[in-house]
Order: structure tokens, then sequence, then C-alpha cells
């Protein structure tokens, strides 16, 4: 099938979505354009900093896209383009989208508290306690499988010949593995990344304090954005593995300490300017390929080599592709940064409904551009390798170099550059924002845990220490193709559990609450699913004792929230608490 049936299809259906469906969720919801935002009512110039819809569009798109709506289709198309291709379109639109306009706008209406602090509210103590638990081991997982993820793609390298350039060549810095000549891909998103960072204190500073014009600071972000790369040509950063993943720990230890304006924003609005780029790069190549006959060459489905590396189609899909069609995480950073950031509550549908269906396309974007692209034998060697880590980033980096040369005529090798630039700074960005989450949410457990919290429980650099530990200690001992399925799962039973959180609330405030019961049974059933399923035919035959460990602990969790939130909903309505009226 053209390439351009899967591309339009998808977009009229979020556009659609975001006029008619959005709109009647927030109506639903009881959206209010004149209701102060707790960024305006606190104003603390820290956290709680009102921000412009285009900035905070950029970082929130950022955070909540990472590498997820990247390497889970890149991972799930294994499955077959069409399952694939429907999982992330109805997903975005009936389960993603309402999760995380519906998680951000509670916490917005709870004076920007968490996902757990609206636990509290609707489920009591207990809800509470078990909600921040799963959490905390959700984005000790996330972090540890993008940390890894990290440390392979910047380290990324391909034959020349692969990239379409000869030995004279002098687009990229070489080395030679085996006798054969590669160029270094991975060490110029390095180096892009490094410029971005340091740069990012300067924009903040001259947007955030300086109040330049928009404009401006479109024009400055882009400029930042193209020195960064040109600088990443010139000079490449190549480094081990390991040793990125020890570096890159010691920088969100520092930068989580920092106010979100003098990095976190600022370089979320950079890397927006790469990703938009990007993907306008992309959507240009799919139509013009598209309009001279490109197909996808893929299987429409493949459930048995999918089955053979992953598992069953269902649920193992539905886990597999997490990010694009529906992530738990997205409500951990409305809850945790950009709800503390919306000047006015009508912003909530651009973005969070707006940002799911954008992370929606792109992943559309990655399933064609791979599948129509990529050979499926090169595809396989790449992502899915027999007896070591794959790298499914330059999976889909090659893919779009190989999609813009025969439909833009771009180098193959910038192509592909620049399919890596698109993952790295959103990989360092979700990172630093979701240790900045799991300090928060230490800090609130202890809370929990003690009447008199320990001193030292009280301080940033122990439970962001404690983060940063966690997470470099599972990356270092457990590969992320080990850590992926449990993060998979985990991830969407988060998103499962914050709509039947979001669903008692709802139900209390006397609003409907369908839209998000139905979305949450389906996940909480898939999720449940695959958490035993990868139990019994993975973990315990494998005798990996730490993943069954965690797998069984999840399994309780999630369990002990289900019980506690059909009591919650049988309990009745209480719109007579001020929080929850419209």
């Amino acid at each position: 099938m053209n390439v351009l049936v899967y591309f339009l299809t998808a977009f009229c259906c979020f556009v659609l979505a975001f006029r008619f469906y959005a709109r009647y969720i927030a109506r639903s919801m009881g959206e209010d354009r004149d209701r102060t935002t707790p960024a305006v009512e606190i104003n603390d110039g820290r956290d709680f900093v009102p921000t412009r819809p285009s900035v905070l569009f950029a970082h929130h798109f950022s955070t909540i896209a990472g590498a997820g709506p990247i390497v889970g289709p890149a991972l799930g198309i294994l499955f077959g383009v069409g399952p694939a291709w429907l999982w992330v379109v109805l997903g975005a639109i009936f389960i993603g989208g309402v999760h995380d306009f519906a998680a951000l706008f509670t916490s917005i209406r709870e004076r920007g508290g968490s996902m757990a602090e609206i636990a509290r509210k609707a489920l009591g103590p207990t809800g509470f306690l078990l909600f921040i638990s799963f959490t905390i081991i959700l984005i000790v997982l996330v972090t540890s499988a993008f940390l890894s993820l990290t440390a392979i793609s910047l380290t990324s390298l391909r034959p020349l010949g692969d990239l379409g350039l000869d030995e004279s060549q002098t687009l990229l810095r070489t080395t030679v593995i085996e006798g054969e000549t590669h160029g270094i891909i991975g060490g110029i998103a390095s180096m892009s990344v490094i410029v971005i960072t340091a740069l990012a204190p300067l924009l903040g500073y001259l947007v955030i304090k300086r109040g330049v014009p928009t404009w401006v600071a479109w024009m400055l972000a882009g400029c930042i954005a193209f020195f960064s790369v040109y600088v990443g040509f010139n000079l490449p950063v190549a480094l081990d593995p390991r040793l990125w993943m020890v570096l890159i720990a010691v920088y969100t230890l520092f930068a989580c300490r920092a106010p979100v304006w003098v990095i976190l924003q600022p370089r979320d609005f950079v890397n927006g300017q790469i990703l938009y780029a990007g993907m306008a790069a992309m959507i240009a190549g799919i139509v013009v390929a598209g309009s001279q006959g490109l197909q996808i060459s893929f299987p429409v489905t493949n459930f048995a080599a999918g089955a053979d590396k992953m598992g069953p189609v269902w649920p193992f899909l539905f886990i597999t592709i997490a990010c694009g069609a529906i992530s738990g995480f997205h409500a951990l950073v409305a809850g945790g940064t950009s709800s503390k950031q919306i000047a006015k509550e009508t912003q909530a549908r651009t973005v969070g409904y707006g940002g799911m269906l954008l992370e929606g396309l792109l992943a559309v974007l990655v399933l064609v551009a791979i599948g129509s692209s990529l050979g499926y034998d090169d595809y396989v060697s790449i992502a899915w390798p027999e007896g070591r880590s794959g790298n499914p980033i330059l999976a889909f980096a090659l893919s779009m170099g190989y999609l813009l040369n025969g439909s833009l005529g771009l180098s193959r090798a910038f192509g592909t550059v620049i399919g890596i630039l698109i993952v790295e700074g959103f990989l360092i960005t979700t990172l630093d924002s979701a240790v900045r989450l799991n300090r928060y949410l230490f800090e609130e457990f202890w809370r929990t845990v003690f009447k008199n919290p320990p001193l030292i429980t009280k301080r940033f650099w122990f439970n962001s220490g404690l983060s940063v530990c966690l997470m470099l200690i599972l990356a270092w001992n457990q590969g992320y193709r080990l850590i992926w399925p449990l993060f998979g799962a985990t991830n969407q039973l988060l998103a499962a559990l914050t709509l039947i959180a979001v669903t008692v609330w709802l139900h209390r405030a006397g609003r409907r609450s369908w839209y998000t019961m139905v979305p949450a049974v389906v996940m909480l059933v898939t999720t449940i699913a695959s958490l035993a399923y990868s139990l019994v035919e993975r973990y315990l035959p494998g005798g990996n004792l730490f993943l069954a460990v965690t797998d069984v602990l999840l399994l309780g969790l999630a369990v002990g929230m289900l019980i506690l939130s059909v009591r919650a909903f049988v309990s009745g309505r209480n719109p007579e608490n001020p929080r929850h009226s419209s």
C-alpha cells in the first residue's frame, strides 16, 4: 500500500479528534478559561512559572516524547505495519490523548499536585502509598532503559557504504573496525547535545528573565540548533558506552537541581526545533515519495516473527509501543512539571491532548519510514540481532536517511545523522525530567512512611542521588532488551491506574467519566496479562530473580490499587468538595 494512505489517514483522524473529541472531553471535565491556575497563583520562580504556550508545548512534548515514540514503533513494527499503525492511531485518540489531557487537567485543579497526590484525594492514604510506590518503580525502569539506549545510540557507527559514502568523503569523521571504515554517527549527536545544554541557560535568561519576543526566541533556538549540529559534524565525541552512562548520570544529578527555566525549558525549546524540522522533512519526504509511488515493503501482519522475539501480539504489541499510543509516564510529566507552568486552563487541551496526538503522528512517521525505506532483513539485523542488544534508534535513523535521499535528494549520511539527532536531545531531557520527578516522589514517599522523616530524607542530594544511583545500577547490569518489556508493562499499567484515579476524581465531582473508565479497563487487563506472561514464560524460567521479584511486586500493587478504586467508586460522589467543583 502507498505510504500516503497510512500517513494521510492518520493525519486526518488526528485533526478530527482534536477538533471534536478533545473539545467534548474539555466540556465534560468543566474547562474554565477564567479560573486561576497554580502557575499564576503560586508563581515561585522555580517550579511554578507561567509559561508561554509555545515554550511550554515544546517542553511538554520534548519530555513526553523522548525515545519512546521512535523506539516503541521501531520494535513493534516487527508484528507488522498494520496492527502497529492501528494501535498508534486509535490508541492516541481514544486512550493516550484522553489520559494525558485528563491527567494534566486534574493536576491543575489540584494546584499542580502529582498524580500520586490526586490518588490520595480519590483513594485515600493507602492508595497514595501504592500509587507512589508504583510510580517510583516505573521511573527507575524508564530512566534505566533510556540511559542504556542513550549510551548505545551515542556510540552508533555504520559502514560508509551503507551511508552512501566512499573512502574519499569528508562529511563524517571515521574509524576502522576489523578493516572496514565506519562513519561516526552517534558522536555528532553527542556534541550537539553538549552544545545545546551549554547554551540553554543563555536562552532561558533571555526568554524568561528578559522577556524577548517569541519570534526572537524561535530564531535564537534555531541558530543554536544549527550551530550545535555544525560543531557536532566537526568535533564528534566518541566515548565508551559505559562511560557515557556514568557521565549522563552525574549530569542529571546536578541538572535536576536547577530551576526549570535554566536548562529544562530552553533546551527543550531548542530540541523542539530539531524535532519539528525532522518531522517536517519526514512529512515532505513521505509526500514526495508517495506521489512517486513508494509502497510499504514490510509485511502488513507478521505475528509469528513478533511472537518469537517479544511474545503474543496481544498483549505485547500494546506494551511494546507505549509512547505514541499511551504512556503512563506522560501523567508524571503532566503532574510534575507541565501543570505548574500552565498560564490558562484552556491551554491544557492543546498541551495535553494535542501533545499526545503529535507524538502519535511522530510514531506513524517512524512506522512509515521504516516500513518503506529500510530493507526488512537489514531492519532485523540492526534492531533484533541474535545474541546482542540491538539499536532500534539506528534502524530508524537509517530509514530516515534512505527516505530523504530517495525523495528529496538529501545525502543519505546527513539524513541518518538528523534521525539520530531527533532522538538524542529528548533522551537527555527525559532523564533530566524523570530524575526531577522521582526526587519529588521520594520526598512524598518518606513523608508518608515516617511520621517524623529522618533529616537525611529531606535533603535534595539524598533523594536525587538515590534516583540516579538506582537508574545507573539497573542500566549497568540489565540491557534495555531485558528492561523494555517490563518497563512497557509498568508504563502502561501506570496509565491504567492514572485513568482509574481520574475516573474516581471525576465521579466524585459529579462529572461524566466513561471516556476515562473504558480506556482504564482496557489497559488494566492488557498490562496485567503481559506481566503475568513475562513472569511465567521469561523471568522465572530464565532465572532472572530481580525482574521476577519486580514483576510480582507490580502485580501486587496493581491489584491493591484496583480494589481501592472499586471501593472508592462504589462509595458514591462527593461534589461538595470545593477542589472537585467545576
